[in-house]
C-alpha cells in the first residue's frame, strides 16, 4: 500500500491555501478598506471544490467555518453554514464549472459568492440590528473579477509543486 503522502502530494498544498485564505479573511483592514476585501476563503474554497472535489468539500467547509466563527466571534454555526453551503452548490455544478472559459467561470463565481453573501446578510439582518444595502455584494464581485488570475496563478503554482 502506497504512503498517503504518495497519494495525494497536493494534501498539504490545498490545507495550506486554505489557511492562508482564512488569515487573509480575518486580517485588519482599515474602516474603509473592509468594503473593498474580496472573499478569500469563498474564493479558495470554490477553486478547491472544483479542482479536487473527492478532496475538499462540505467538511472541510464547516470546519473552516467553524474556525472563523471563532475568530470573529460571530454566532456559531453562521459561517459554517455558509460555507458549507458554498461547497454543496459547488459539488453540484463542478462538472458543468470545469467544461466552462475562465469569464463563464467568473460569472458563476459571482452567483455562488453573491448567492452565499445574500444569505449571509438575511442571516444578519435577521440575528441582529443591521441595516442591508448592495454593497455587500462588492466582495463577490472582486472575488470574480480575480478569478481568472486567481485560478490561472493556483494551476501554475500546482503544476510545479507536484512537478508536473
Amino acid at each position: 500500500m502506497a504512503a498517503p503522502s504518495a497519494v495525494n502530494p497536493a494534501l498539504p498544498w490545498i490545507w495550506f491555501s486554505l489557511l492562508l485564505a482564512l488569515c487573509l479573511q480575518v486580517m485588519p483592514l482599515a474602516e474603509g478598506w473592509q468594503l473593498w476585501r474580496p472573499d478569500w476563503l469563498g474564493l479558495v474554497l470554490v477553486y478547491w471544490c472544483m479542482k479536487t472535489p473527492s478532496r475538499v468539500g462540505v467538511l472541510h467547509a464547516f470546519v473552516l467555518g467553524i474556525l472563523l466563527d471563532l475568530i470573529e466571534g460571530a454566532v456559531l454555526g453562521q459561517n459554517a453554514l455558509l460555507l458549507s453551503l458554498l461547497a454543496f452548490l459547488c459539488a453540484l455544478s463542478y462538472a458543468r464549472f470545469r467544461a466552462y472559459s475562465l469569464l463563464q467561470q467568473a460569472l458563476m463565481v459571482l452567483l455562488l459568492l453573491g448567492g452565499v453573501q445574500l444569505l449571509e446578510q438575511w442571516l444578519r439582518t435577521l440575528l441582529g440590528p443591521f441595516v442591508m444595502h448592495l454593497s455587500f455584494l462588492a466582495p463577490s464581485l472582486i472575488g470574480a473579477l480575480l478569478w481568472p488570475w486567481f485560478a490561472t496563478l493556483f494551476n501554475a503554482l500546482g503544476r510545479r509543486l507536484t512537478g508536473s
